[in-house]
């Protein structure tokens, strides 16, 4: 029996096909009947110009439904989706291009669907192995090349599953999808979830503010990253009542801080449920649906994810392994080495359990800083200084020091005095995790996903202390 993902997505299709996928912010609509055609007609012209099941089919382009049909049609067909980002420069798509050799890449979705409408449409999914690959997605990059972490059909069956049953989808739920589809986010989070139901999105091309207040006059589920809720607690035209229909809003790809959830919780008289994931493993741990969710805590493994924390210390670097953890980074054997022990994948992410099993992240361990030998976490700085006023948001870093190796340093986005802020710190922390500068920034470095790039920070700020 074929393990294609296809199969299993489409299989949550309504069987009333006329039923709308597709609500676009100019009002039409597209149906399941029209996104199932339209890519057995691409995913016919992929197989009749050669493309082989293994091979890659790679696409960089702005966000629409017809990029959604060849993700589905290269499914479909067998072959490997490869998203790049719109805003990657012609240079670095020259080493995606170059690293992961697709025999098709497509700069224009909307022209390509439309050349296949005289394709001979393919009627059924080309059988695969549930350990096939079905997607390559490249990580950031933060540190070195970019790596390719390479997921399977069963990789993402099994978190499409899980996260469809934990989060409650059904038939019945509206979702808004405001993300980007080249991030395992937009792509296989919220749209898997979607297509398992055979529920309607409300799809925009990008966060816009008046866009988003009139989706959720619709949708029933928001799914987004945390620059998305604190733009709308900065609309004062986003309320309780424009609230009320939506069931949960869910939050991830970077840490929601603490202030946004309690105000979000203020205003809207829900809470934030956050999860936690990564592109080698999708989603890992989430915030219960019902239940408490806890400001911090990214909640618990999904079914079937053990999760350890290494070193046997309270805090220390998260493993993870279970069927939604990829196999590996593409063609990086000797990497691959490094990043797995005892069948578990080493996320490189820092956190711990407590006693009732929740999951908290203190954040990337090559973030850790060690200052004169001893070890600091930024996360456990950054909750003091965001509680601070007029601190919007803080990043704590380590620079490069004379005396102690690394200096503590915290980039804080608002206004306040800088030695009355330190002493602050130094109340509450001991003297090497009290930060030894801090400075103020109109806004933080991120990447697509809003995360906080600290190596930019880092590289911005390496001279600050000297050239230790």
């Amino acid at each position: 029996m074929s393990a294609n993902l296809y199969d299993l997505l489409a299989g949550g299709f309504p069987a009333d096909r006329s039923k709308p996928c597709f609500i676009l912010s100019d009002g039409s609509e597209v149906s399941y009947g029209e996104l199932e055609r339209q890519t057995g007609l691409v995913a016919g012209r992929l197989v009749a110009d050669g493309v082989k099941p293994g091979d890659r089919v790679a696409m960089q382009v702005e966000k629409n439904v017809e990029a959604v049909v060849i993700y589905l049609a290269t499914l479909k067909a067998g072959a490997v989706f490869l998203p790049l980002n719109s805003a990657y420069t012609a240079s670095e798509v020259e080493y995606f291009i170059g690293d992961a050799e697709p025999v098709v890449f497509i700069t224009d979705a909307v022209g390509f669907v439309r050349e296949s409408e005289e394709a001979a449409p393919l009627e059924a999914a080309v059988a695969r192995g549930a350990d096939d690959l079905a997607s390559l997605i490249y990580t950031s990059g933060t540190t070195g090349r970019s790596k390719g972490a390479m997921l399977t059909h069963g990789n993402l069956a099994a978190n499409a599953v899980a996260l469809h049953e934990i989060w409650g989808f059904t038939p019945k739920d509206v979702l808004l999808h405001a993300l980007p589809i080249f991030h395992v986010h937009g792509l296989f989070v919220a749209m898997h979830c979607a297509f398992l139901s055979g529920c309607p999105m409300v799809w925009l091309p990008k966060f816009v503010d008046a866009d988003v207040l009139a989706g959720l006059k619709r949708a029933t589920v928001m799914m987004g990253v945390p620059t998305f809720y604190t733009r709308l607690l900065a609309n004062p035209g986003f309320t309780r009542e424009v609230a009320d229909r939506v069931r949960v809003f869910i939050s991830g790809s970077a840490p929601l801080l603490p202030t946004t959830f309690a105000e979000f919780e203020e205003r809207t008289g829900q809470r934030i449920l956050e999860r936690y994931g990564m592109s080698e493993a999708v989603i890992i741990t989430s915030n219960p649906l019902d239940g408490e969710r806890i400001a911090g805590s990214v909640g618990y493994p999904l079914p079937g994810v053990d999760l350890r924390i290494g070193g046997g210390e309270e805090t220390g670097v998260i493993e993870i392994r279970g069927p939604s953890v990829f196999g590996g980074y593409w063609r990086m054997p000797e990497k691959n080495k490094e990043e797995f022990r005892d069948g578990y994948f080493i996320t490189g992410d820092v956190g711990r359990r407590d006693a009732d099993g929740r999951v908290w992240i203190s954040g990337r361990a090559k973030d850790l800083i060690i200052s004169g030998g001893y070890n600091v976490y930024p996360k456990e700085i950054e909750l003091i200084l965001d509680e601070m006023p007029d601190v919007v948001e803080s990043a704590v870093i380590g620079l490069p020091h004379p005396d102690f190796g690394e200096g503590v340093c915290a980039v804080v986005i608002g206004k306040g005095n800088e030695a009355a802020m330190i002493a602050e710190c130094r109340k509450q922390l001991a003297a090497f995790k009290t930060p030894k500068r801090i400075l103020f920034v109109d806004e933080l470095p991120r990447n697509a996903m809003g995360k906080v790039q600290k190596n930019l920070l880092r590289q911005m700020h390496a001279g600050l202390f000297g050239k230790g």
